[in-house]
């Protein structure tokens, strides 16, 4: 049985994909505390002394808007210096043959659009995005002085048990009665299982390339907010039209980016941002999980 290295293992997407790793491959953990090498990436370099066919990279910081240049950094000392931390490591223990970096959709800087594929530039400016543009490029570089196989994996929205981010607030407030559904909510957003990044690493072996990740319908804001509220046993969503939304968001404005809703907040809530999967499908013969029969928040 080959072995895999996995940091992050204690996150959101390394602790629900960590179960079906161990199907298929001897797994080595690495992250604070709790793991197989206990390490913060962001400041040292790991004692890893058992190599590894397969590098899982998972190990990063999201779902958060950084107020001070403090809070700024950490995203560039977290994922940034932490991906050149563990590339030190494994040049000191031996190189993998397979690293696999789990990026983001957030680099491309998009807040609208439909299809967006791999040949999109990079435009993200958010201190998330910069540092896993600066995490890529460092490990294109490295993969390639190193020989060692790269395949990059940026995921849309994932969905999975008790989701961080837009997701989780999502459900949060439909639990509790305060979510409002606007203008129908019509616009579609790109999803991703959970599972399916799992699934994705035995097709990986041996590839070299960027994919963009996610399901293949593209659910509504509609459909996900009805696939939440059955399970949670919510009977009705209170729906505001745009025509009401739109001079709410604008008195919003006036209150910048804390205002529970803006011009910006209602944009993003009333297009779509959809990102394309065919490469990932048509390269590695991979079938996408459908995130509304599979989708259970809890």
């Amino acid at each position: 049985m080959k072995t895999l290295l996995l940091t992050g293992s204690n996150g959101f997407l390394g602790r629900n994909i960590l179960p079906l790793l161990k199907k298929d491959y001897n797994v080595l953990t690495v992250d604070i505390n709790n793991a197989d090498i206990n390490s913060d990436l962001s400041v040292e370099i790991p004692d890893i002394k058992t190599p590894a066919n397969i590098v899982l990279h998972t190990a990063g910081k999201a779902h958060s808007i950084p107020k001070t240049e403090k809070e700024k950094q950490v995203f560039f000392d977290i994922n940034y210096q932490g991906t050149i931390n563990l590339c030190k490591a494994l040049e000191n223990n031996g190189l993998p043959k397979s690293f696999i970096f789990i990026s983001t959709v957030a680099v491309y800087g998009l807040d609208f659009g439909k299809n967006i594929t791999e040949e999109y530039p990079l435009l993200g400016n958010t201190p998330y995005a910069l540092s896993k543009i600066q995490a890529e490029k460092h490990l294109t570089d490295w993969c390639k002085k190193h020989n060692v196989e790269l395949s990059i994996l940026r995921p849309s929205l994932i969905a999975g048990p008790n989701p961080p981010g837009n997701l989780g607030d999502m459900i949060k407030g439909i639990k509790s009665g305060r979510y409002l559904s606007i203008a129908g909510g019509k616009a579609q957003k790109s999803i991703l299982m959970i599972q399916d990044i799992a699934n994705l690493i035995p097709l990986l072996e041996g590839k070299n390339g960027i994919y963009n990740i996610c399901d293949n319908e593209q659910p509504s804001f509609r459909q996900l907010e009805k696939s939440i509220a059955k399970q949670l046993d919510k009977k009705a969503l209170c729906n505001i039209p745009y025509w009401l939304a739109k001079p709410i968001a604008c008195i919003g404005d006036l209150f910048g980016k804390k205002a529970p809703i803006n011009s910006l907040k209602l944009k993003k809530i009333t297009e779509s941002l959809t990102f394309s999967n065919e490469k990932a499908k048509k390269e590695l013969g991979w079938k996408p999980l459908s995130v509304l029969d599979n989708f259970k928040i809890n």
